[in-house]
């Protein structure tokens, strides 16, 4: 898996967090440059390391499931996307001007589950782990500050539709994973 490949992961990773961001953002009176700093640390930290606690666990399963793991990579992809997709259409959630620890870690954690999912297809496909969750972790930085910025600016219009891009970004990827190690699609 390449550069272009991980970036794409990981902007489909980052809009939960970009989601937030938004949020965080139309809750703040007076956006100073320490919120989009705060949301976009906690939020690349966790993005990062997720991944690599299940790129941990998944090595211990590899050589077991070996023959099958591009339909398990497929699968969670394909997976997270839809449950992203779906939060889209789901109930508005409430926005707290709070970026303290206390209200951080959590949203931090609930965001970056996903990225768990990912490391575990990470540990299947033989990814440069440390390379990846530092493209991630930068990645989804540089969203989330962006996201605060533009949650303070415009609101909540590009929430959902960014929770839709990052779904359909998971999806295609895990159809890209399947159709390659079928022999179907050859890049």
């Amino acid at each position: 898996m390449g550069f272009i490949e991980i970036v794409i992961i990981g902007v489909g990773l980052a809009m939960d967090a970009f989601a937030v961001s938004i949020c965080k953002g139309l809750s703040t009176r007076k956006l100073e440059v320490k919120h989009a700093l705060i949301c976009g640390g906690y939020f690349g930290f966790f993005q990062a390391i997720m991944p690599l606690i299940g790129y941990i666990l998944g090595v211990q399963f590899k050589d077991k499931i070996e023959s099958i793991d591009h339909w398990i990579a497929f699968v969670l992809l394909v997976l997270i996307g839809l449950n992203m997709i779906k939060e889209a259409f789901g109930e508005e959630e409430c926005c707290d001007p709070d970026f303290s620890f206390k209200a951080m870690l959590p949203l931090a954690v609930a965001t970056s589950i996903d990225a768990l999912a990912i490391g575990v297809t990470f540990a299947f496909l033989n990814v440069n782990i440390l390379y990846a969750i530092i493209i991630i972790g930068i990645t989804t930085l540089i969203i989330s500050m962006i996201g605060v910025k533009i949650g303070h600016v415009f609101g909540s219009r590009y929430k959902s539709k960014a929770e839709i891009a990052g779904g359909i970004i998971l999806i295609l990827m895990g159809i890209k994973i399947l159709l390659e190690h079928l022999g179907i699609l050859i890049l």
